[in-house]
């Protein structure tokens, strides 16, 4: 069934119901007489919605009879109150299942608790708050729901869709542009602590207010991070350790790619410094804050061009001449397609090092065409990126491989045992809310 006009209308009355709701929690009722009156009252008032609406007439099973009521807790389950009996209780009184909220809240939903104890919703986006759960809309039976399957055509906020990730402190490296920027956007409307790690403080701070604009409570901030100083990196590390925050996700994301030939002041090449080597030293400065916030993950963004180039010199053999080689050997591409491949090679080991203490590591593709702004450094290929504009994967969707290495660790952590399932079952065993005022 579409959400017509008809909808509405039922929207907007119970809407207008809540609000008198609560301003009847300003009086003092104690007697279960005042509790049953004003209850009936407000269910008469949701009854004449629907039929004023013309939906009172309906073949559903899930159609409630005369005098109940459909309400949810706070963690999402549903439960009936029946006015004519002042009872409450899990199953539907007609087809006598039980039923729980599809996922969490919406994009853009908060749950609160106002001033008075009573649970509210507010929805970010359209700038309004209401009583009623959101969630009505999309209950489901309470059964094991299977995973969604995710493509290339799927954006990131879809990946986190209802997640929770307030208790998830969240680093990214190059998080101010880019694909860094849409991972940090990503994770912080859905409440994770988000630390952009950059070398420009300036464009960082704008990305935390973009970021703070969209949605006020978001926790983001900018530290000074320069991967082309080795001492710069330690100082951040040193830094972040002095917050004493936990780090549940680093996001190894900043990169350079098709840049004139430079040393940096550790006398290193700078595409591989600060596309490998930072990051590794980064990875090996935090790595007992990553162990003590287990279970943890390090996301290594790469790219398929690892594939084009080898470090193997004629005799096959490891040749780690090339990795920072001499401005005559140097080609900026091939340096790129280098420093992405230790990426993968470092990610490999770093998970086989680390996964046995709760942490693991995963490197990734963001996409074959994304349009960033790593190629600003050559004027060639910014014009062959500019012409290939239209063919390119947006950046929310190229961010979906980020989003999704930090949803599988969240997934695989909730997958239940037979034990916790009967727990779980057994809870549902327990009392609903009694049917008072709201």
């Amino acid at each position: 069934m579409q959400f017509g006009s008809r909808h509405r209308v039922v929207a907007e009355v119970l809407e207008d119901r809540r609000v008198r709701v609560s301003a009847l929690s300003d009086i003092c009722i104690h007697s279960p007489e005042q509790i049953f009156l004003s209850d009936f009252h407000h269910s008469l008032e949701a009854m004449a919605a629907l039929k004023y609406a013309g939906m009172d007439d309906t073949d559903s099973e899930d159609e409630l009879p005369p005098g109940w009521e459909e309400r949810s807790t706070k963690d999402g389950w549903v439960y009936y109150a029946n006015h004519d009996e002042m009872k409450t209780q899990w199953e539907h009184p007609k087809t006598g299942k039980k039923k729980r909220c599809a996922g969490d809240l919406p994009y853009g939903w908060e749950q609160e608790t106002d001033e008075k104890g009573q649970i509210i919703y507010i929805d970010h986006i359209n700038k309004r708050s209401t009583y009623f759960d959101p969630r009505h809309a999309f209950t489901v039976e309470d059964v094991v729901v299977k995973p969604k399957r995710y493509d290339g055509n799927t954006a990131a906020l879809e990946i986190l869709q209802g997640r929770d990730l307030s208790d998830k402190v969240v680093l990214i490296t190059g998080g101010n542009a880019g694909i860094g920027f849409e991972t940090a956007r990503s994770f912080a409307l859905h409440g994770a602590h988000v630390i952009l790690a950059c070398r420009n403080l300036t464009r960082a701070n704008k990305a935390v207010s973009l970021i703070q604009e969209e949605w006020h409570k978001a926790r983001v901030e900018a530290m000074m991070c320069n991967l082309a100083s080795l001492r710069s990196v330690r100082e951040f590390a040193e830094s972040f350790k002095a917050m004493k925050l936990p780090l549940h996700i680093l996001v190894c994301n900043a990169a350079v790619c098709t840049q004139p030939y430079m040393l940096t002041e550790d006398n290193l090449e700078s595409t591989f410094q600060i596309c490998h080597l930072g990051h590794f030293l980064l990875v090996q400065c935090l790595q007992d804050v990553l162990r003590r916030s287990a279970p943890a993950r390090v996301v290594v963004v790469s790219s398929e061009s690892h594939r084009f180039t080898d470090l193997l010199d004629s005799c096959g053999k490891v040749d780690l001449a090339l990795l920072s080689p001499s401005k005559k050997d140097y080609w900026s591409m091939l340096a790129y397609n280098r420093a992405k491949l230790c990426n993968i090679l470092f990610s490999n080991e770093l998970h086989r090092r680390l996964s046995p203490y709760g942490v693991t590591s995963n490197a990734l593709h963001p996409g074959n065409m994304m349009y960033t702004s790593i190629h600003r450094s050559w004027w060639l290929m910014t014009f062959l990126f500019t012409l290939a504009r239209p063919f390119t994967k947006s950046m929310d969707r190229g961010v979906t491989h980020e989003a999704g290495e930090a949803e599988e660790r969240k997934r695989s952590n909730r997958q239940l045992s037979k034990k916790s399932q009967t727990k779980r079952k057994n809870n549902n065993k327990g009392r609903p809310p009694q049917c008072t005022v709201r």
